[in-house]
Formats: C-alpha cells, sequence, structure tokens
C-alpha cells in the first residue's frame, strides 16, 4: 500500500480550507496535514466548539482527504524564544496578548496543551510543531560561551517542555519537532541531546524534513539511521546548496527567493536531496506514514510546484521488498 502523499497548508494559510480542499483535490493529494492558523485548523475552536471537529472531517470526507497530522509550528516557535516584535506577526492575539515575553511563553505553552486536546478530539496522533530555542543565538560562540549556558538552554527546554509533553501523554498524542534552526535542535547532535534530556519519553519525536538538513551539510539519511523510533511523520522539502564565491552558507541576511543567496528552498525534485536514498532508508525503518509536501520555492509558481511536487513523490514512493531477489534460488535448492 503506498504511503499517502499529502500537502502541508501552513505556505498556503492565506487561502481558506475550503479552497485548499478543491486545490489538493486537483493537484492529485491524498491529503491534507492542516497548519494551525488561518481556517485551517482553529485550536481554539475545536476545544470550545463541540462540533467544530465533526464538521471539519465532514470538509475533508466530502473532498475525500485524509488528515493525518496537525501543525503547530508557529505556537510551538515561542515555547522556548526569546520572545520579540516578530512573535506578533506569527501568533494568535490571545497568546501574543499584552506582548510581555514571559507572558508570551506561558501562553504558547498552555496553547500546546490545548493543541495535543484538540488533535485528540480531531482525531489524529502527531503534532508536528516548532519548540523555539533560548539559546539559538549562542550558535556562534563569540564572544566565548560557557557550556553552562547551553546546558541551561536544554535544561530550560526540558523544563518547559516537559510538562506540556505531560498532556501529549494523557491524550495519546506525540509531539513531531521539525528539526530546524531557531529550535533547540537543528541536526543530529542537537537532536539526540533533546532526546536525552528529555529522558527518551515517547511522546517527543521528529517531523522528518531533510530541506533544513542539506544545507548545514547533514545527511538526511544518517539522520533517519540515527532515529529510527523517531521519525513519526515526514516531510517532503528540497533545497538547494548555490555557493559561487561571493555569499556564504549564512546567506548574507538576503530573505528567502533572493537569488544572491548560498542556499534556498526549491520544490522538490529540483535541489540536492537525494529522494530516491531517503525513501529506501524510510523503508528500512518500515516508515508507513504520510508524505508530505511542504511546498517552498520563492521563485516559482506555487500551483505549478504543488503539483509536480506530488507527481514527484508518487514516482519516488515503492514499497520495500518482501523477499530477498535471490531467494529463488534458495527455494530451488531446498
Amino acid at each position: 500500500m503506498p504511503r499517502p502523499v499529502t500537502l502541508f497548508t501552513g505556505q498556503w494559510a492565506d487561502l481558506s480550507c475550503e479552497t485548499m480542499c478543491h486545490k489538493a483535490v486537483d493537484f492529485g493529494y491524498d491529503g491534507l496535514e492542516l497548519a494551525c492558523w488561518g481556517d485551517h485548523f482553529e485550536v481554539n475552536k475545536a476545544i470550545q466548539d463541540g462540533s467544530y471537529c465533526g464538521a471539519k472531517r465532514d470538509q475533508l470526507d466530502s473532498a475525500g482527504l485524509q488528515c493525518h497530522a496537525i501543525s503547530a509550528h508557529l505556537v510551538g516557535q515561542a515555547v522556548c524564544d526569546i520572545v520579540d516584535l516578530r512573535h506578533r506577526d506569527i501568533l494568535p492575539e490571545h497568546v501574543w496578548g499584552d506582548g510581555d515575553p514571559k507572558g508570551v511563553n506561558q501562553r504558547a505553552a498552555e496553547e500546546m496543551k490545548e493543541t495535543a486536546r484538540a488533535a485528540q478530539k480531531f482525531g489524529v496522533d502527531v503534532v508536528n510543531g516548532f519548540t523555539g530555542s533560548s539559546i539559538w543565538h549562542l550558535l556562534y560562540t563569540f564572544p566565548p560561551t560557557p557550556d553552562s549556558m547551553i546546558d541551561e538552554g536544554f535544561q530550560h527546554f526540558a523544563d518547559t517542555w516537559n510538562p506540556i509533553l505531560d498532556v501529549f501523554a494523557e491524550c495519546g498524542v506525540k509531539f513531531a519537532l521539525e528539526v530546524h534552526p531557531t529550535e533547540i535542535a537543528f541536526d543530529l547532535y542537537s537532536a539526540e541531546r533533546a532526546l536525552d534530556v528529555l529522558d527518551r519519553r515517547d511522546e517527543f519525536g521528529f517531523n522528518f524534513d531533510p530541506s533544513h538538513l542539506i544545507w548545514q551539510g547533514v545527511d538526511p539519511v544518517e539522520f533517519i539511521r540515527a532515529f529510527p523510533d523517531r521519525i513519526y511523520h515526514a516531510h517532503v522539502k528540497d533545497a538547494a546548496v548555490t555557493l559561487d564565491g561571493k555569499t556564504g552558507i549564512l546567506a548574507s541576511h538576503y530573505n528567502f527567493g533572493d537569488p544572491r543567496r548560498g542556499w534556498d528552498f526549491r520544490s522538490p525534485g529540483r535541489g540536492g536531496v537525494n529522494f530516491e536514498e531517503i525513501i529506501r532508508a524510510l523503508n528500512d525503518i518500515e516508515y508507513s506514514g504520510p508524505l508530505s509536501v511542504e511546498w517552498e520555492d520563492g521563485r516559482m509558481d506555487r500551483d505549478h510546484g504543488a503539483r509536480e511536487a506530488c507527481e514527484n513523490v508518487r514516482k519516488w514512493d515503492f514499497p520495500p521488498s518482501e523477499r530477498a531477489f535471490d531467494s529463488a534460488f534458495a527455494e530451488n535448492s531446498a
């Protein structure tokens, strides 16, 4: 049975969920990974309105679409971040409140607990998202950064997220961190440390996304092999490193889509990710969840790209073999 091919709606939140259902069907997707912003999946309504989750399911069912996960990247970012004015534009008003940083952190943490409860009511068992990080700004160790500051950052993450994950456990829902710059885990080693500081509790795992790994020089396949029991969801997203001797991997403060950057996201199949090897690795760990296209390419029309991406994923995906290719010889000799 092929893995379902879904489309993450986070980059389409300017459109209604109804519009996205029509588009997803037209593009050829099996389902949607609903973002918890716009009107795609509204956590407060899911909690407060007893008919909301059923109506949302009916909306998807009427279009013949599945949903295996919801995604709370924006609120999750504010849980551990050092909050500033940038967060105001990505947060719901009730989470931003008066903008007091500590208050925003606390309200974001409570909203993530509510998101677990909303996911349970909606009938999905994975919430993808971000954690934020109080130590991302310490990435380059100058002025010299004592190890104790990094230790404190990881402990702050554990102290903040363990109570949230307690609610996830009560709800039978898993949180899948998208390993990503600006999060507590952004590469293989920091992901390992994040697991360890949480005592490797089952509720915490990863939304595998190769695009954020390859430009850092991390092999996405090695990430899969390092965490075979923690890949709770998988994004299909591509990126290309375009260093030309003028710009560096830190991208010179140029925004996504600027051709002067040293790397950028690309529509799946048009960057540097080796999806052939990723599918083989996902087969090896027996991952059977969705392959969810997170479409970002600032220099391509998104409808064109999303349709092409769906076609590509269907070509790339294949089931593992159920027998050794030379097993006939053993059968003949028996």
